[in-house]
């Protein structure tokens, strides 16, 4: 069957995308800010500790969506997608339930507030099915609400609950429940979707599992930083880096609108080779303008959040050049997803184990950990983009 061709210009599509992920965004990076001056740096480093394996155990919700929107492009039949979405979300009940205990003991946070944290995961991977519906036909305006409306149902209740004095499992446990009222509504408000006929064998949960792999390796590299930071850096230095690594975030997330929008591109043949190339130079360029923004508005980090943040005022633009290699990174990931050429996340294994050696072996100050963090995400970045473009499309 022929590969259906975008059905939005790719400017357009961005503007739109931009504008629904930024909204979704900037709650979140709210979210940080004002757990981070209300909870202080300990307060604040558990949280995030807990934010980030909820970011690890939601990566099945990232790759449902790209290989979803990927099959859309080539004709598969909704309905069936849409039943596979259903089951990767069993899964992910499940692994939440296993993890919680091993977690909790490896964080050193309590078991509830590991279970809040945890409890996101699979009404993320039930919202990704209905996303990747959207981003596969092409209806960015759709997705762009969808994508602001979970941004802020999953931040709102635990911005309400963190105001009243609640602490991070309170937080957590609101976002889970907003995120799910979010997921019906999403699936309320995407409908039914046409039937297609499809010459293409049934996609399983093994196609989700390859991609989830290459998203696996993108997110625990994003991460992994923040997570030992609380090994070898102490409570409260893991808290002020945990307030640094919002930057990296932003860098990170920032172009994300790139992706979702050529990704169906990529994963047409007709036309893949250019929206790779197209994709990966666009993504530089906003990581250096991040770079910059970041630099500059350093001085404002003390004023805002208090002197006890001062530590990484400084180094706020080598977190932000983590957040934008991290985000090159993404788009050649992106690529081999789209094409089913998954083994070229072995690039992203092997810096993460790089990662974690020289963390564990040689980091005890904030300045070297981001030292570590940004130098492994240039090195990987560099290479999966450079296999990216030289592979044939």
């Amino acid at each position: 069957m022929t590969p259906r061709p975008a059905t939005t210009s790719a400017v357009a599509g961005m503007t739109m995308v931009t504008a629904g992920s930024m909204t979704a965004n900037i709650a979140s990076y709210l979210l940080a800010l004002l757990a981070a001056r209300w909870l202080g740096p300990a307060g604040y480093g558990e949280f995030a500790a807990l934010t980030a394996a909820q970011l690890v155990l939601a990566v099945p919700a990232l790759a449902l969506q790209t290989v979803v929107a990927r099959e859309v492009v080539l004709g598969r039949d909704p309905a069936a997608l849409r039943a596979l979405a259903w089951r990767c979300t069993a899964i992910v009940v499940a692994l939440a339930a296993l993890l919680v205990v091993p977690i909790s003991a490896a964080l050193g946070t309590s078991v509830a507030a590991t279970a809040a944290a945890l409890l996101t995961a699979p009404m993320l991977v039930l919202l990704a099915g209905e996303q990747g519906l959207l981003q596969g036909a092409g209806r960015f305006a759709a997705l762009a609400v969808v994508l602001a409306v979970a941004g802020l149902g999953k931040v709102a209740p635990a911005v309400a609950v963190l105001a009243v004095g609640g602490g991070p499992g309170a937080a957590l446990t609101a976002s889970a429940v907003g995120t799910g009222v979010v997921a019906v509504a999403a699936r309320l408000f995407v409908g039914r979707v046409p039937a297609a006929d499809s010459a293409r064998a049934d996609v399983g949960v093994a196609a989700v599992l390859r991609a989830s792999q290459v998203q696996l390796a993108l997110i625990v590299l994003s991460s992994v930083d923040v997570l030992l930071s609380r090994v070898v850096l102490g409570d409260e230095a893991a808290g002020q880096y945990a307030l640094g690594a919002v930057a990296t975030k932003v860098a990170f997330w920032l172009p994300a609108a790139v992706g979702v929008v050529l990704y169906p591109r990529m994963a047409n043949p007709a036309h893949s080779g250019q929206a790779v190339r197209s994709a990966l130079g666009v993504l530089v360029g906003i990581g250096a303008l991040a770079v910059g923004a970041a630099a500059v508005a350093a001085p404002l980090v003390p004023a805002l959040l208090g002197e006890s943040y001062a530590p990484v005022q400084g180094l706020l633009w080598a977190f932000a050049l983590n957040g934008a290699c991290l985000a090159v990174l993404q788009g050649a990931l992106l690529s081999a997803i789209a094409s089913e050429r998954t083994r070229l996340a072995a690039v992203a294994w092997i810096g993460l184990a790089a990662e974690v050696a020289l963390i564990l072996g040689a980091v005890s100050t904030i300045a070297q950990l981001i030292a570590v963090a940004a130098s492994v995400a240039a090195f990987t970045a560099a290479a999966a983009a450079l296999l990216a473009l030289r592979s044939p499309s």
